[in-house]
């Protein structure tokens, strides 16, 4: 809970006009989160916040590498985290979620904790399959082959699918297969 509190900003006073903050982000910072799959990383965030009598626009930076899982291997890798998440903080009468950009805040909070919306912008960088980097050569030829699939869809009067459509025929041996074969002819 110590390691949160550095998180803490205090907005209450805080003047109109643009406030800079900075954030290290080390093992501990996740430790603080229960089921973390982040366990241990090294970050830098750069908070902007510019404060105004109705809201207070946020600008996060995060710069900074996290250690992951290959899901495939079960290897440890460092996975390079480098995003920029933006949030505005309303004033209002409660605490809501209007939008994923848009946060109710009472008019009267006096600090804003920015701990769990920091840990959810590092979360949302990582990808859902966790590779390791040697695995990642072999991901892209797996999807250039997926590429080369192509669909067509039958036209009538298409000469080369009626050509299929007599092959197909001779090739039927099945007669679960003629059954079917002759109800899908009939309702064309």
């Amino acid at each position: 809970m110590k390691v949160r509190r550095q998180f803490d900003l205090d907005i209450l006073k805080l003047r109109n006009g643009i406030h800079h903050y900075g954030f290290d982000i080390e093992d501990s910072f996740f430790e603080e989160f229960k089921d973390s799959f982040i366990e241990k990383g090294r970050l830098k965030v750069k908070l902007s916040l510019n404060k105004s009598e109705t809201l207070i626009q946020a600008e996060f930076e995060i710069q900074g590498r996290v250690e992951l899982t290959c899901d495939r291997s079960l290897e440890k890798f460092d996975y390079s985290v480098d995003v920029t998440n933006h949030l505005i903080f309303k004033y209002g009468n409660e605490f809501s979620e209007l939008t994923e950009e848009i946060i109710t805040i009472p008019r009267d909070l006096p600090t804003l904790n920015v701990a769990q919306y920091i840990y959810e912008f590092i979360g949302l960088a990582v990808p859902m399959k966790k590779l390791h980097p040697r695995f990642q050569n072999e991901q892209g030829e797996e999807t250039e082959e997926e590429a080369i699939l192509v669909y067509t869809t039958k036209k009538e009067g298409d000469e080369e699918d009626e050509e299929t459509e007599n092959t197909d025929e001779k090739e039927v041996k099945d007669p679960r297969w003629e059954i079917l074969n002759n109800l899908k002819k009939n309702l064309n």
